[in-house]
């Protein structure tokens, strides 16, 4: 299986892209895994807030095909435990699923033409992250569920 994470605008910090470099190698020995890094918006302080979603969804969109099964990192989405996201994975793996697309919005979150095309929303915490972080999270997690479903000694209960 494939899985892919959507991002809007590049990473500054070097240790969030350092800690996401790691876990991209590790997820390499588990999964096919790319990261899709959509540049940002140009001029937006000339659109509003609602435009600015609208331009995010049309770039995101593009990179979702109709047999991709979306999932929002979204404050709204399910809250899985480490252990319920890895057994999520493998029923996705098992029922014949090639591509898992996870999207990380804007600053506003997304356009509802977005919303319409999800399969299902995630939610990491009802804490809120900036959007680097919640991609070096995220990126941990997935490695932490592969390790799961192997019964790696990553995962402690």
């Amino acid at each position: 299986m494939k899985i892919s994470l959507i991002c809007i605008g590049k990473t500054d910090d070097k240790y969030i892209e350092q800690g996401i470099e790691i876990y991209t190698k590790r997820l390499k020995h588990y999964c096919n895994f790319q990261i899709i890094v959509i540049p940002d918006i140009k001029n937006v302080k000339n659109l509003t807030e609602a435009q600015q979603k609208e331009k995010e969804s049309q770039l995101i969109l593009k990179n979702i095909s109709n047999q991709d099964y979306v999932m929002l990192l979204d404050e709204r989405g399910k809250e899985y435990s480490s252990i319920e996201f890895s057994s999520f994975l493998e029923k996705q793996m098992v029922g014949s699923v090639a591509h898992i697309v996870l999207v990380i919005g804007g600053p506003y979150g997304f356009d509802q033409q977005v919303y319409d095309r999800a399969n299902a929303k995630l939610s990491l915490s009802r804490m809120t992250f900036s959007h680097q972080m919640v991609r070096l999270f995220f990126v941990e997690q997935l490695y932490r569920a592969h390790t799961i479903m192997r019964g790696e000694p990553y995962h402690h209960e």
